[in-house]
């Protein structure tokens, strides 16, 4: 006889119970190392091709010339670098909503379709209201897409590379910086008037090609059985798991974790309406148990850490802070800000071919460190060259412009990437599309205030004070990193929840966890 057990509700220490049918068959059948599922890396790619359109760092440069010629103050430029990150908190505040409505695909052509319009407008911008309209309407494109490209990318992937293919947000999101810096090298030259217009304007070409893309991408299989689809969620599995074994393990967690039975064989079936979304935001904020509560911190923790750090401080006001360094010459900034987006790009690959393979604590611990000593040594080099002033000190240049490149790469091999992994595979199915909005609304918001304040900050500090209080946070950042955050490498997006609950205390929860699952192995 088959008794159902919560999906990855556990019994009452945490510890979920016994295993479903399908993963008793599974676990009878030899592990067998399997290739990438190239079908599964294809459609990931596509969809986390919208995180370019957050990347696009134009207005770290462009901010140079619409100053010039929209004769605009420092608080201005501070709104319009920062305001995109606060306009976004709508879209991803609604993202989660719209993609169990309409679905994860067509929620991603609907963000292009945002940004698409976003970019023109910015493009035709001929003063700084009409400017900030349109980057009003490129925000709510960029909350959609920051929402719903890890959801999906981690719906469709097999346990054995979710992480690599969740990572792939954050590789196009530095994709997207490099691109911005490049834009504005690019266009420097040209005259004033054209030549930001059309570092911004030309933002709306790959969401063209986005939008066309994604098309041709299945959806997700999560959001199917949620629709009771259970026929055409088959058959996207069998394309995107390693093993037709491996399909049908995860047909049947989902299954669970959606409240239909494991036996229950119909092309389609009716959904219970609580897993459809009823109630979520009263299980997530009013009435959360433990394990809710315990992913809830994480999963909005790591987002705020993450922009806290002032990571987006170094990225889009990197000419300001060689200009405090004493680079003065335009195309100088730019190629040192060009070097930034090289560095971000490059290392982001170490995270993503890593991440499956030396886990996600290790990635995101290293990170943050080496993000904290980096952060330090930009602080003492911006100090020195503001106090002696009178003086060149060419080797304190060089170690600002050394540091600053040292921020981004370590950022990018943990925090960047582990941020967007790890906040959307903790959340259990039915939270998982609001839970992912919520940390993309912490992740924006952080973002916001860390921008729109920054040079109101350095101007009240000085510039190494505040790369001194960053220093500070990513401290803090680690210590919380290493206290509350489980390892998820390598686990079933419906087994994870069971390391949950806990809090200071989860390790015994893994070793409960590894002593059942070798009793069951030994058992088998």
């Amino acid at each position: 006889m088959t008794t159902h057990q919560k999906p990855a509700d556990a019994d009452a220490d945490g510890v979920p119970g016994e295993p479903t049918e399908a993963r008793r068959l599974l676990s009878t059948t030899s592990p067998t190392k399997h290739k990438r599922n190239k079908y599964a890396l294809a459609i990931s790619v596509l969809a986390s091709m919208t995180s370019v359109l957050l990347g696009y760092g134009v207005m770290s440069g462009a901010t140079i010339y619409i100053k010039r010629d929209l004769k605009i103050s420092d608080v201005q430029i501070e709104i319009l670098v920062g305001t995109i990150n606060i306009y976004s908190l709508l879209g991803s505040a609604v993202a989660g909503r719209t993609s169990d409505w309409i679905g994860r695909r067509y929620t991603i052509v609907f963000a292009s379709a945002i940004f698409f319009a976003g970019a023109i407008l910015m493009g035709f911008a001929a003063n700084y209201a009409f400017l900030m309209v349109g980057r009003f309407v490129a925000g709510i494109g960029v909350g959609y897409a920051l929402m719903i490209a890890p959801v999906y990318a981690a719906e469709v992937a097999p346990a054995s590379c979710r992480g690599f293919l969740t990572s792939f947000p954050e590789v196009f999101i530095n994709f997207g910086v490099l691109l911005g810096y490049v834009s504005n090298y690019a266009f420097a030259k040209l005259p004033l008037k054209l030549g930001w217009r059309l570092m911004l304007g030309v933002g709306a070409v790959p969401s063209i090609f986005l939008a066309i893309g994604v098309l041709a991408m299945p959806e997700s299989p999560r959001w199917l059985v949620l629709q009771g689809r259970l026929r055409d969620a088959q058959k996207v599995l069998d394309r995107t798991s390693d093993s037709p074994q491996e399909a049908q393990l995860r047909l049947a967690d989902i299954k669970q974790a959606a409240g239909l039975p494991e036996n229950c064989g119909d092309d389609v079936v009716s959904v219970p309406k609580r897993s459809r979304g009823e109630g979520v935001w009263k299980d997530l904020l009013l009435r959360p148990t433990p394990t809710v509560r315990h992913i809830l911190i994480a999963g909005l923790g790591i987002h705020f850490f993450q922009q806290a750090s002032g990571i987006d401080a170094v990225v889009m006001y990197s000419p300001r802070i060689y200009e405090k360094a004493g680079i003065r010459n335009d195309s100088d900034k730019l190629l040192a800000t060009i070097a930034v987006g090289v560095s971000k790009t490059m290392f982001i690959l170490v995270a993503t071919f890593l991440v499956d393979k030396v886990g996600r604590r290790v990635l995101l611990l290293t990170s943050c460190g080496g993000l904290a000593a980096s952060l330090f040594g930009l602080a003492t080099g911006l100090t020195l060259i503001d106090h002696y002033d009178d003086q060149k000190l060419t080797w304190a240049v060089v170690l600002c412009v050394a540091t600053s490149l040292a921020c981004v790469a370590f950022f990018s091999i943990g925090m960047g990437p582990i941020a967007w992994v790890y906040s959307s595979e903790i959340f259990p199915l039915r939270l998982r599309a609001q839970g992912c909005s919520m940390g993309v609304a912490a992740n924006r918001f952080t973002s916001g205030v860390v921008l729109m304040t920054f040079i109101s900050l350095y101007k009240a500090i000085t510039i190494g004070g505040a790369f001194f209080l960053f220093t500070g946070v990513a401290v803090i950042a680690w210590i919380f990193f290493y206290t509350l955050l489980p390892e998820t490498q390598g686990r079933n997006l419906e087994e994870i929840e069971a390391l949950f609950g806990s809090f200071f205390r989860w390790r015994s929860t893994m070793r409960e966890l590894k002593r059942k699952k070798l009793e069951q192995d030994s058992a088998t």
